[in-house]
């Protein structure tokens, strides 16, 4: 049984792969046919001709249809709520897809945005218990939540990730990379745990990120826009947390970029305006950019980043190592704001 479920886990990757490299630049045509085209001039762009958006619907059917054949799968699963929280993710993220698909299209308010991701994480934890109950305790052992601690907590942290992972996606290939890592890393840690009938989830992720990297890498040829972005914020946020929470590996592979996100939000509301309804270039990508840094330079910085964190969230032992991790990572994004906010030196 061990074996056959190993083979469905190499299938999902292999279907997600061959369907996002199939299927990405088909939405690319999509994109330019109905007008969901990012054109350069806005503060937030980097880009200098109009590049087609809609890439994130390639990549969501790439991820969708390999997930939802394995409801069918003859994998014994351990846990009787498995299902209905695969058919969570699912649910929750089509909601998210169809709002980032609209907003491709039609640029939604940002409250709007929020309302719909907010309305997917709430079924989600209220209807389809995709709850974090255990939370790592450096200290003194797991501590585990109440019922009325589980379902704030998750809320917030998939309405916090699924944002962050959209404020990423501001250079080529930046958001689908380091979700690609973070999918990685959670599909040797779910199987290290021995969640068998689990893993072909972050496979799918894994394969449906890769084969749209090609399309996307700078000089990108589309864009996955909110349709991609927001997406893989909520199926990366739902598998770390579906069959035991997997908080602590992500918060390291991701960590440089919630911390960013968190600065920047505390920024906003000392200097009173609101904390999400404006882009800008205050992100530390677009600094370390907007200091001389090629886009590639600063994407391959993050990968390293996140490659080396996320093999340190495996290879650490549960406890103080990885609080010790998170602070370490925490002191790299000080130094590196630090250094894209001093003063130049005069030419």
């Amino acid at each position: 049984m061990l074996n056959s479920a190993y083979w469905y886990t190499v299938l999902t990757f292999c279907l997600a792969l061959i369907l996002a490299l199939v299927l990405t630049p088909l939405a690319g045509r999509l994109a330019r046919r109905v007008g969901a085209v990012d054109v350069p001039g806005q503060i937030k762009h980097t880009h200098t001709i109009p590049t087609p958006r809609l890439g994130g619907l390639g990549m969501y059917l790439a991820f969708a249809i390999p997930v939802l054949l394995t409801l069918w799968w003859p994998i014994l699963r351990a846990d009787s709520l498995e299902v209905r929280r695969v058919v969570g993710l699912l649910v929750g993220m089509t909601l998210v897809e169809i709002m980032g698909v609209l907003d491709d299209r039609f640029d939604l308010p940002s409250r709007v945005q929020l309302l719909v991701i907010g309305i997917a994480s709430l079924l989600a934890v209220l209807f389809f218990e995709i709850r974090i109950d255990i939370l790592p305790n450096p200290l003194d052992g797991p501590l585990h939540l109440s019922l009325w601690l589980a379902l704030p907590f998750t809320f917030f942290w998939l309405m916090g990730m699924t944002s962050t992972v959209n404020l990423l996606d501001g250079l080529d290939g930046l958001a689908a990379g380091v979700t690609a890592i973070a999918a990685g890393v959670l599909l040797v840690h779910t199987a290290r745990l021995g969640q068998i009938s689990l893993t072909p989830l972050p496979a799918a992720l894994l394969g449906a990120t890769l084969g749209f990297l090609p399309y996307n890498f700078h000089p990108a040829k589309l864009f996955m826009g909110s349709s991609g972005a927001y997406m893989l914020g909520f199926a990366l946020a739902v598998l770390s947390v579906i069959g035991g929470a997997k908080v602590a590996s992500a918060l390291l592979v991701m960590g440089i970029p919630i911390m960013d996100v968190a600065s920047i939000i505390i920024a906003r509301i000392r200097q009173k305006t609101s904390p999400v309804s404006h882009a800008d270039r205050n992100h530390l990508h677009h600094r370390l950019y907007d200091r001389g840094l090629s886009q590639r330079m600063v994407v391959l910085l993050y990968y390293t980043l996140s490659l080396i964190f996320g093999g340190l969230a495996l290879l650490l032992p549960p406890g103080i190592y990885k609080l010790y991790a998170l602070l370490i990572l925490g002191l790299i994004l000080l130094i590196l704001l630090w250094a894209v906010t001093r003063p130049r030196e005069p030419v």
